[in-house]
């Protein structure tokens, strides 16, 4: 209803609820099907927003405009039946309690409340708004739709604010919003002298930027006197379709709310309802004192006489000349619903008079007192089951059970630098339509704020990148959060991603870590150049090792080929050329028979080699240990033994080898994770201790021969090997010390290099250590590959070695041959 009293102010938006009754009424009268040969009247009383307010005016309707006496009727004449109101839920309870003793048809038409639909507590209470059970729902699809994450609520102290915030609270964790702070407004509180309160200024130092406010416009009558700047300040104020916006006691203050973006009622327009707003002037209705009085505020024409016409005050006022806080030409939702309230009451005394035709004629005054209660009774049998379509063509029922979800117009607060303001429409939100056509905003449209068109960003930490993740904060909401890198080896496309995918093996994620690209299959390949070098060192190799095989064959009859046992020399140099050529195994993309023979064939080969370094070694030693005819050391001395050294030693590794690949044999492995971008294909070895027993058993060979060539370093020179075995040894052992913690730390085709270096690097030792000296005597010193040269040598240094070394002449070079 209207608001005017000391020390209240008008509250001039909610005149044209007032009006809306006018409207309807004078609307009804006119029509000739609608209760014909009836007119209808009607009484406005104010509440003030006062509990006892609301009571005072209810017993005055009750009893008539005199003294207030409960039970008794002033007013002989009166014969209103039923009372439109209240405008809230708390109003309606208030108004209920008294009307109910009578058995009055209450029709509220604020907003819908379920607990008001409780026929136990009210039966003689209708509801006429739209259930407003899915704003919520709307609220929070706005805040999705410009991803704000960081609310604060704002609602009023009392059963709807805390069923409005339980409500939010819940749909926010469903979509990930969270509440910053929750602020309840007193509702007791209503007068500008007592709303002077602390909670504004929490509002405005918090660091949201999104607020959403919840209450009706009685609950929330304290906003209207808060201490709010005068200067803008940059926050986006959500207020919903209970509370009007832009209803500010003083119009300086409107642009506090500027670019605020408010859930109205949608709802049709009703014809004429404009028209006739332009023709209300207090002269066309010079008996409503209430007019006149409305019109002297609105128009601040207060200080006029009280004696003076009205014309004199504005001549040519108008409700479509004041501005958005003072009027609104637009019906609003409570309007809206009035209408409606009007026109079912009349539909239900039209039903009733239609069937009961005789009660029209009861005129005796002594009865209006019986007529009036006996209406009231029947009128709600009628009321309940009211329904009708408006002027504006929509559906409108009266039973609370079969009314449709409130649907909403999306509305934005525009305060304009020259004083004046308006509500834009900006979007919709209409529950029961299809997905996708329930929620609609055009963000083109809305006007956020004077210094800037950009979307306010509502959030409590900035978006995280895609290739960075969301670290929650320990203590804070889910929405403040830090944003840290990926792990290695994962990536996200996504903002604010929480968990993040990890790549294939075979893909990795890019710089950004953002997105995976395919890895590049690599191994040592033939093409590329460090394969092309190594295949070239292992064929040359070998080509020189047969060069040598070629000279020692050619020369096989030269006292320097015949003195180092020719078949040991050839089965070396044989035995060398497969250790070059096996290093090719390691080269090329690894298959299951590569990977089977290249540790295998270069340690039976290699074996083979290092066991005729060691018969070589045992044949020279015995060679000068052998003193005089008879000795039983000669028996050594025969061909067949350096052939079983042989077999022996290079039979014990065949069985390590066979063992190996009979239990746990080398495989083909795609390595993806030495290097991030690359799949790397080697050889696994299978069996690691297998690996480490071949390679072990060979250096346990080597060390016989280093050992026993190190004792006999000092025996003759002349054809004796001991000394570049040694020297050899100390290269092997040096190739291979490098070789094992080298290989053990590098992966991929690093490890390939580091081996195949190690079997050229080692197998070119023993071919430069051993053979290239006597290759150079056969070739460029060929006097000193004679019987007599050696013979002259091995004489000139006999006096001191003649006493240990007694006989070491041709015989004893003979001997080493055999």
């Amino acid at each position: 209803m209207f608001y005017y009293t000391y020390p209240h102010r008008w509250l001039h938006k909610n005149y044209q609820q007032g009006l809306a009754v006018v409207f309807a009424v004078e609307e009804i009268n006119r029509d000739t099907n609608l209760l014909p040969n009836i007119s209808l009247g009607f009484y406005l009383y104010n509440t003030y927003h006062s509990d006892e307010r609301t009571l005072d005016s209810s017993l005055w309707w009750l009893s008539g405009q005199g003294q207030v006496i409960p039970n008794y009727i002033c007013r002989k004449q009166d014969k209103s039946i039923a009372v439109i109101g209240g405008v809230t839920s708390a109003l309606s309870v208030q108004m209920g309690t008294l009307l109910d003793l009578y058995k009055f048809p209450q029709i509220s038409y604020g907003p819908f409340d379920s607990i008001l639909n409780d026929k136990v507590q009210f039966p003689s209470l209708y509801q006429m708004a739209p259930k407003d059970s899915s704003l919520h729902q709307g609220v929070v699809r706005l805040m999705v739709y410009f991803e704000w994450n960081w609310i604060g609520l704002i609602a009023s102290d009392d059963m709807k604010g805390e069923e409005f915030l339980w409500e939010m609270r819940e749909e926010m964790i469903k979509n990930s919003v969270c509440v910053s702070f929750t602020e309840k407004i007193p509702v007791s509180e209503r007068r500008h002298m007592e709303s002077q309160k602390t909670f504004m200024p929490r509002i405005l130092a918090s660091s949201t930027k999104v607020i959403v406010i919840h209450g009706d416009t009685d609950s929330l009558m304290i906003l209207r006197y808060s201490q709010i700047p005068l200067l803008p300040i940059q926050k986006v104020w959500i207020a919903t379709s209970h509370w009007d916006i832009t209803m500010r006691s003083l119009y300086a203050e409107g642009n506090s709310f500027h670019a605020a973006l408010t859930f109205s009622y949608l709802t049709s327009e009703i014809p004429g309802f404009k028209t006739f707003m332009k023709t209300i002037t207090p002269s066309k209705y010079p008996n409503d004192i209430l007019l006149r009085e409305f019109w002297l505020s609105a128009f601040k024409c207060l200080d006029q006489p009280e004696n003076q016409e009205q014309e004199t005050c504005s001549p040519n006022a108008s409700l479509e000349s004041l501005n958005l806080c003072s009027f609104e030409m637009t019906m609003s939702g409570l309007s809206y619903t009035i209408y409606n309230a009007v026109y079912a009451v009349a539909w239900a005394l039209h039903q009733l008079f239609m069937k009961k035709p005789e009660k029209r004629s009861m005129g005796d005054e002594e009865h209006d007192s019986v007529i009036r209660i006996s209406l009231c009774f029947q009128l709600h049998s009628y009321l309940k089951n009211t329904q009708f379509k408006n002027s504006a063509g929509d559906e409108v029922f009266v039973d609370e059970n079969k009314h449709s979800e409130a649907q909403y117009a999306i509305m934005n607060y525009v305060f304009f630098p020259n004083g004046t303001d308006a509500l834009v429409k900006v979007g919709q939100f209409v529950p029961e339509a299809p997905l996708g056509q329930d929620f609609m905003i055009h963000e083109d449209a809305i006007e956020w704020s004077w210094w800037d068109s950009k979307v306010p960003c509502g959030v409590c930490s900035d978006s995280c990148d895609p290739g960075f993740r969301k670290s929650p904060l320990e203590g804070e909401p889910a929405c403040c959060f830090d944003c840290s890198p990926r792990p290695e080896g994962e990536t996200s496309s996504q903002m604010n991603a929480e968990q993040c995918m990890k790549c294939p093996d075979d893909e990795y994620p890019n710089k950004q870590r953002d997105l995976c690209l395919p890895k590049l299959v690599t191994f040592l390949n033939v093409k590329e150049p460090l394969g092309m070098v190594l295949i070239l060192m292992a064929v040359s190799f070998s080509l020189l090792t047969v060069l040598v095989l070629w000279v020692f064959v050619k020369f096989q009859e030269t006292p320097i080929v015949k003195a180092n046992n020719r078949n040991l020399s050839y089965t070396l140099l044989i035995s060398l050329t497969f250790c070059f050529l096996s290093a090719l195994l390691f080269i090329g993309r690894p298959t299951t028979a590569t990977c089977l023979l290249q540790q295998t064939v270069f340690a039976v080969v290699f074996t083979v080699a290092i066991s005729s370094i060691l018969a070589k070694t045992i044949l020279v030693v015995l060679a000068f240990r052998v003193i005089r005819p008879g000795s039983r050391i000669r028996m050594f001395m025969h061909p067949r033994v350096s052939k079983y050294v042989v077999l022996i030693c290079s039979g014990i590794q065949v069985i390590f080898c066979g063992i190996w690949l009979g239990t746990y044999p080398p495989f083909p492995e795609a390595d993806t994770h030495s290097k991030p971008s690359h799949i790397i294909l080697t050889c696994n070895e299978g069996s690691t201790f297998a690996f480490y027993c071949v390679l072990g058993y060979m250096g346990f060979l080597a060390l016989g021969s280093f050992t026993i060539a190190f004792l006999a370093r000092n025996l003759p020179d002349v054809f004796n090997e001991a000394k570049f075995i040694t020297f050899r040894m100390l290269v092997f052992y040096s190739v291979w010390a490098t070789f094992l913690p080298t290989y053990q730390s590098t992966k991929g085709k690093a490890m390939v290099i580091v081996e195949i270096f190690s079997i050229l690097a080692s197998s070119s030792g023993l071919l430069g250590c051993i053979f290239i000296p006597k290759c150079y005597v056969i070739l460029f010193k060929s006097n000193r590959n004679t019987q007599k040269h050696n013979k002259n040598k091995q004489d000139s240094r006999g006096k001191t070695l003649s006493g240990a070394y007694p006989n070491t002449s041709s015989s004893g070079n003979n001997s080493s041959e055999k």
